[in-house]
Parts: structure tokens; C-alpha cells; sequence
């Protein structure tokens, strides 16, 4: 056995990541998420809890109450120490950064998988989110902490848009779209308590910086769990723009495609071609005419090719094509001093001069 050193290190580590950024294998694709009966359960659960949150905030509850107390409690005067980490960290709730972030890797993951579902869910997740929590928040204005204008009240329907949470929201749809994504369990399992971290540590760090209510973070949880149980619901329409997608790319990448390219598999050896007068093109002698699209423009190469080539001797006409003579393209015929001398059968003399007999059959005359 080599010893192991520092180079042989350095290049099992090297072919290891060489070895990860190749594609994988043509595999068959795992069938995405349905809607179960258990998800079903919890999707109507956390929707009534996003309407008993509303209505508690509405109502100037015991929810209310809480949200003053913590404001002016101010967390942020009480550990200090925390201030400069809590800065860097509550950037993993904003929207800009982690989706930037979170499309690279799927990116990365629809490339090596072949398929677009992973950036397709996400960009579908994002809409949903910009939807439904840019509503909330505009109709139902509520102002935000540091904007308070009355010491117990509810601050809804004013200028404010805070009303749920779009950094809570955003961390559990970004980081939670994840684990939705996963192709094992246990994948899944390890990106579930990574996007509930997350989320629940960017949460608290807005109410910890006095930017938001608590039950702001609260509805922010309840909006960002209400998209991922309800993805499956959208799989159908992932599924039809993924297949338009591809289809309109394949069509493309034909398109810019040399003529010889598309006219033959890949590795396959060029055939004799000729050119055959109103077939439509070059193409080889052995196969029949395709049909090719007049924005198509002809390999020059091939075409050259194919007019200083000479056609076979005896070509057989297509079904239903007159067999024609075109000057440029028959065989040149050979001078008269050229050909051999050949004794004509029969009489030279026209076919109504000659007496033909009634009773003996036609023939050469001997």
C-alpha cells in the first residue's frame, strides 16, 4: 500500500469534487409529492390558525396585550452582546439574498438531475409568497413597533405593512422549499430542521430588534407553512411548463443545428449522397427525401460536395414522379468517335415502308 501523503490527499479530494460536478445518470424521475390525507389535515389546521391569529389581532386580544409587552420590554436593551450577530443574521429572512442563494444550488441540482422542477417549484413558491403576504400586508396595514401610536391598540388598517412577517415568511418558504425538494428521507429529515432553525431564529431576531410585532412572526410562520403544504396542489401546472419549456429548447437547439447534422444520428458515418432534380435538397441516395423547412438555410459544404459528385448511372423515379432529364446534372454523354459501333437489328427503313406478313410472326430478318 503507497504511503498516504499530502499530494495523494489532495488528489482523491480533487477527483471527489470533479467527480460531483459531472451530471448524473439518466435515472427515472421520483413522482413529486401528492396531497395526502395527512397533509391535507395539516394545511386546513395551520389555515385555521392563521384566521384565529387575525381575528385575535383584530379583536385587541390577550395576543395584543403580548405584542406591547415584549415591545416595550425591548430585548434588544436587555442582551446588547447579541446586537452585531443578530444584524448578519436576520439577512437569512430577506428575500433578495436567500433567493439568490437557494436558486443557485437548485439551479445546480436541475442541472446535474436534468429537469427543471426544482427551479420551476421554487419560482412558483416565490410567486406565491409575493401574492398572498403582499395582500396580508397592504390590506391590512398595520404599523410596526417602532411606529405605535397608541399604547394597547391593535395599529391595524394605517400606513403599515408589516402584518404578517415577510422575513419569517420568506426564511420558512426559502429554506423550507428545501427540504420540500428532497429525493431520500433522510435528506429531508436533515433539511426539515435546517429550514426550522432558520425560520424560527430569523423570526424571533425581528421581534428581538423591535421590527416586529409578535404576532407578526406568528402569522409569518402560518402564511410560509400554508405555501409548502400547498404545493402539491401546483405539481400539475410545474409538470406542463416543465414540458413546454423543453420542448420550445429541443426545437431551438435543432434549429441552430448544421443540415448534415440533423440528417444523420450522432456517430454515424456520412452515406453516399446525390442530388436528385425537385426532391427539395441534398440528401443520401439510399433514404427517402426529407421534408425541410424553407427558413432551414442548406449546409454550403454538403451542398458543394454534392454537385461535384457524380449521380449513379440508373436512378429509379419516386411514386407518382415522371422520370425527367435535366442538363446539368445527367451523365455527359460520350462523343460519336467515342462509342463503339453496334449493328442495328432488323431493317432501317421506316415502319410503314416495310410489308409486314399477316400469317408469319414479326421478327428480325434473317
Amino acid at each position: 500500500m503507497p504511503p498516504v501523503t499530502a499530494c495523494n490527499l489532495v488528489g482523491v479530494r480533487t477527483d471527489r469534487i470533479f467527480a460531483r460536478l459531472e451530471q448524473e445518470p439518466a435515472r427515472p424521475l421520483t413522482p413529486p409529492p401528492g396531497m395526502s390525507g395527512t397533509r391535507r389535515a395539516l394545511f386546513l389546521t395551520t389555515l385555521g390558525l392563521y384566521a384565529a391569529i387575525v381575528a385575535a389581532v383584530l379583536t385587541t386580544s390577550r395576543l395584543v396585550r403580548l405584542d406591547w409587552q415584549v415591545m416595550l420590554f425591548r430585548p434588544y436593551k436587555q442582551w446588547p452582546e447579541l446586537h452585531a450577530f443578530l444584524d448578519y443574521f436576520v439577512v437569512l429572512g430577506q428575500r433578495g439574498p436567500t433567493a439568490v442563494l437557494v436558486a443557485a444550488w437548485l439551479g445546480w441540482r436541475s442541472w446535474r438531475q436534468r429537469t427543471l422542477r426544482p427551479l420551476l417549484a421554487l419560482g412558483t413558491s416565490l410567486l406565491l409568497l409575493n401574492v398572498t403576504v403582499g395582500a396580508a400586508k397592504l390590506g391590512m396595514g398595520r404599523e410596526g413597533p417602532h411606529y405605535a401610536n397608541r399604547i394597547g391598540a391593535n395599529e391595524m388598517f394605517l400606513t403599515g405593512d408589516i402584518f404578517p412577517s415577510g422575513h419569517t415568511a420568506n426564511a420558512v418558504v426559502t429554506w423550507g422549499i428545501l427540504a420540500y425538494l428532497a429525493t431520500t428521507p433522510r435528506a429531508r429529515r436533515r433539511l426539515s430542521v435546517v429550514a426550522a432553525v432558520f425560520a424560527l431564529g430569523v423570526g424571533t431576531t425581528t421581534v428581538y430588534i423591535g421590527t416586529h410585532w409578535v404576532s407578526d412572526v406568528l402569522l409569518g410562520w402560518a402564511s410560509g407553512l400554508l405555501i409548502l403544504l400547498a404545493l402539491p396542489w401546483f405539481e400539475p401546472l410545474i409538470a406542463r411548463a416543465e414540458a413546454y419549456l423543453l420542448g420550445h429548447w429541443y426545437r431551438f437547439r435543432e434549429g441552430v443545428a448544421p443540415l448534415s447534422a440533423r440528417l444523420r444520428p450522432a456517430g454515424a458515418r456520412v452515406p453516399a449522397i446525390t442530388v436528385r432534380p425537385g426532391a427539395g435538397g441534398v440528401y443520401p441516395a439510399s433514404r427517402p427525401a426529407p421534408v425541410l423547412s424553407e427558413t432551414v438555410p442548406a449546409d454550403a459544404a454538403l451542398c458543394e460536395a454534392a454537385l461535384s459528385a457524380e449521380p449513379p448511372a440508373d436512378l429509379p423515379p419516386r411514386a407518382g414522379e415522371p422520370r425527367t432529364h435535366h442538363p446539368v446534372h445527367a451523365r455527359q454523354h460520350a462523343a460519336r468517335s467515342e462509342r463503339s459501333p453496334v449493328t442495328p437489328a432488323g431493317s432501317r427503313r421506316p415502319y410503314g415502308e416495310r410489308t409486314v406478313s399477316r400469317t408469319a410472326p414479326m421478327g428480325p430478318r434473317k
